[in-house]
């Protein structure tokens, strides 16, 4: 059964779902960050993945890693499978700029998270789930598991 790891769900907004992972927008405006999530239960690294799983994360976190450049107009994505302090498999994909308060160093303990506004949450929630839209994506709303803005149940069937 797959459950988001506590730290991940009070750490971002889950703003849409792919064929096999949730989409994450991280909690702090200081970067455009987004974190895919296979929805498999007892998953930590990318091995425990199916070969068709880890084909199909690594297409999504193609497609999600170009639409997040095309429109932040990113100098650079960064996409990483930490897992230092979240074991849950998880992959960041931060779109960075040579004026971001962090660069060319990694985001994490820089400067403290900036809250979104609700204004701008709708914002880049609205620009990446619209370029995103179709084949594998649904943008998540009110009704659904998952709504934007709030918590996620802690626990979804596979």
């Amino acid at each position: 059964m797959f459950s988001l790891d506590s730290r991940l769900r009070n750490d971002s907004f889950v703003i849409g779902r792919f064929d096999l992972s949730l989409l994450l927008l991280a909690r702090d405006a200081n970067y455009p960050w987004c974190i895919l999530v296979p929805e498999r239960g007892n998953t930590y690294e990318l091995y425990h993945l199916s070969d068709e799983e880890q084909v199909q994360l690594i297409r999504e976190s193609s497609r999600l890693a170009e639409v997040m450049h095309n429109i932040f107009d990113a100098d650079k994505m960064n996409i990483a499978t930490l897992g230092n302090i979240v074991s849950q498999l998880h992959v960041h994909h931060v779109a960075r700029y040579e004026t971001d308060p962090a660069w060319p160093g990694p985001i994490w303990g820089k400067v403290p998270p900036k809250e979104y506004t609700p204004e701008r949450l709708e914002e880049i929630v609205g620009k990446i789930t619209n370029a995103l839209a179709g084949e594998g994506f649904t943008a998540l709303g009110e009704g659904d598991d998952f709504t934007i803005g709030n918590s996620p149940k802690p626990t979804i069937d596979c």
